[in-house]
């Protein structure tokens, strides 16, 4: 007999995510689409999926039996799901971005009750990316200057990306510092000289652009640069599916992208 199948519940299942997260599932061996939400007055709701699944509006109904949630929406939305999880006891993967600090602090309290995977990005090349930036900021150490640019769609509401931050956490604390302490994220008019140690994160915002995010350490006369670049979607849909997996049946706690595939800091 093969492994269960992991049960997953998409949020915002007819969403631009929400479609890969489906397709991703479709094509994963050890996972199925267990029921798929909506928000309540959705014109989609009532729609008929694969597997003859009914896109719904009920969390409580969406969560009986299921193992993982997988959420890519707004933070609001995603804490409702997150304290209905944690009620029925299932696991959550959240890519969400833009928390405020007392609702990053509810997330960290109801991971006491259900595993959490919370990551900005769930590209398994972003999150190398991540750990590659870390070992170039350890490498190279003070005397290069830290900057990252990040261009997303013009609908994405929050500035900058969580991967940008992610980036730029991973360069502080190579270097044994906190991006509150470091952090640069708005130049204008007369700034004075660059500070020292400083790490600066530019926001740009146009088209339907997936994703991009450059990482620059510029030295005397040379520059490291280190980039991704997404076309899609899929492969955000594809890590999210590979973080369910994981996740499920997994003990209680806030877990990260770079556990689910092993990488150390």
């Amino acid at each position: 007999m093969g492994e269960r199948s992991v049960g997953v519940v998409v949020v915002g299942a007819l969403g631009r995510m929400g479609e890969r997260v489906r397709a991703a599932l479709a094509e994963a061996p050890g996972a199925h689409l267990h029921a798929a939400l909506e928000a309540s007055g959705h014109p989609g709701i009532g729609r008929k999926l694969e597997g003859g699944l009914v896109v719904g509006a009920d969390v409580t109904a969406a969560l009986h039996d299921a193992d993982v949630a997988i959420d890519f929406s707004v933070p609001g939305s995603t804490l409702a799901l997150l304290r209905a999880a944690a009620a029925a006891r299932v696991a959550c993967v959240v890519g969400t971005t833009g928390f405020t600090g007392a609702q990053r602090d509810e997330i960290r309290a109801l991971a006491a009750k259900i595993s959490i995977v919370h990551a900005p990005n769930f590209s398994v090349a972003v999150n190398v990316l991540a750990h590659l930036v870390a070992e170039a900021a350890r490498l190279l150490g003070p005397g290069y200057d830290a900057e990252i640019v990040e261009l997303h769609h013009a609908a994405k509401r929050d500035a900058p990306s969580g991967t940008a931050l992610a980036l730029a956490e991973a360069i502080a604390g190579a270097r044994g510092e906190t991006l509150r302490e470091r952090g640069v994220f708005v130049r204008e008019g007369d700034t004075g000289p660059r500070p020292t140690g400083a790490i600066g994160v530019q926001a740009l915002r146009g088209g339907d652009n997936p994703g991009e995010h450059t990482v620059m350490f510029l030295g005397a006369g040379e520059r490291l640069e280190l980039v991704h670049r997404a076309a899609t979607r899929d492969h955000f849909a594809r890590g999210a599916v590979r973080a369910a997996c994981w996740v499920a049946g997994r003990a209680p706690g806030l877990y990260e992208m770079r556990e689910v595939l092993g990488l150390s800091r």
